[in-house]
């Protein structure tokens, strides 16, 4: 019998059988990469610094959970932007599981421990100078969240049948150093997902669930 479709078992092997190209191939090929076709030649003349992002899919029975947070309005770097745990990669890192995992330990005090790694999407490239592996997990029950204060304001969750659920997918645009740039909405509630999270949660639904 087949898993529900948004319950985390389901996830599991969605991400490992993913659609479209193979992941290191298909940056142009998703989300807002895709409605900006000259964005990853304008990212890759940046200096850009290697980071990724942990994209924590709770499992809750039918339908599981992905974890999100709130940013301090006090970065220097998109503040008080909703975004997953995550980071730049560090030398001794290894990995970008290594680095997601050791961030969502030190921004959110996600315990690697109850955290399965279960695949990537392809890179997602920002105006801002990153080059972001997301890095699909599966959490399983009984841990416990502490916000570190200094880089978190707020950790919440959000169903993953709402996040994948193109209906709730918008899109809009707005003018950057004279270019339009078109990007995904995904209103939930009183916040209001966009940018990067809502790019690669768009990628997630096209890779995953279309």
């Amino acid at each position: 019998m087949d898993a529900p479709r948004f319950s985390a078992d389901a996830f599991r092997q969605r991400a490992l059988s993913q659609n479209g190209s193979p992941v290191e191939d298909a940056a142009r090929e998703h989300g807002d990469h895709l409605l900006n076709p000259t964005l990853v030649d304008y990212a890759s003349g940046l200096k850009l610094r290697d980071a990724a992002v942990l994209v924590p899919v709770v499992d809750d029975g039918d339908d599981a959970r992905v974890i999100l947070t709130q940013r301090t309005a006090t970065l220097r770097k998109h503040s008080g932007q909703i975004a997953f745990p995550g980071g730049a990669i560090d030398p001794e890192d290894g990995s970008p599981e290594q680095a997601a995992l050791r961030e969502a330990e030190e921004e959110i005090g996600l315990v690697p421990h109850f955290v399965d790694t279960v695949g990537r999407l392809p890179t997602y490239y920002t105006t801002t100078g990153f080059r972001i592996t997301p890095v699909l997990s599966v959490v399983r029950p009984g841990f416990d969240l502490k916000p570190n204060p200094t880089e978190v304001h707020e950790v919440f969750e959000v169903p993953l049948s709402f996040l994948m659920d193109e209906a709730n997918h918008q899109r809009s645009s707005r003018i950057f150093e004279g270019t339009e740039r078109h990007f995904y909405l995904m209103p939930f509630e009183e916040r209001n997902i966009w940018g990067v999270t809502a790019g690669i949660l768009r990628t997630m639904y096209e890779r995953l669930y279309a």
